[in-house]
């Protein structure tokens, strides 16, 4: 575990469902700090470098969201883990499948779930 409060960046396409449905699955949660953004340019929130500098940990929902975020800020990401959750865009925000698979796919990366 890391020394401080651990930074936990959840990357999708247009931050509105899967990013940050997992950003909030981390409200209050006394071992995490969580945020989220999107990778395109309509997203509610889009990613900058400032918010791969602050995160320890980045979970992307798809290999694509990985693709895009190397080929824009590969010098931000070095030595950053990139951890892709295979989690397709079929789901709604706050919908409790999708809080389901992000539990089970978070699990083996994180204590304190």
């Amino acid at each position: 575990m890391l020394a401080s409060t651990p930074k936990l960046l959840f990357i999708c396409s247009q931050n509105r469902w899967r990013s940050l449905t997992a950003e909030r699955f981390f409200d209050d949660h006394p071992h995490y700090e969580a945020r989220s953004a999107g990778t395109e340019p309509g997203a509610r929130v889009r990613v900058t470098a400032g918010h791969l500098g602050w995160a320890d940990i980045i979970f992307v929902m798809e290999r694509r969201h990985t693709d895009r975020l190397r080929a824009k800020f590969a010098p931000q990401l070095a030595g950053k883990p990139v951890i892709c959750l295979r989690i397709p865009d079929d789901y709604q925000f706050q919908d409790p499948a999708l809080q389901q698979l992000l539990r089970e796919r978070l699990q083996p990366f994180l204590a304190d779930l």
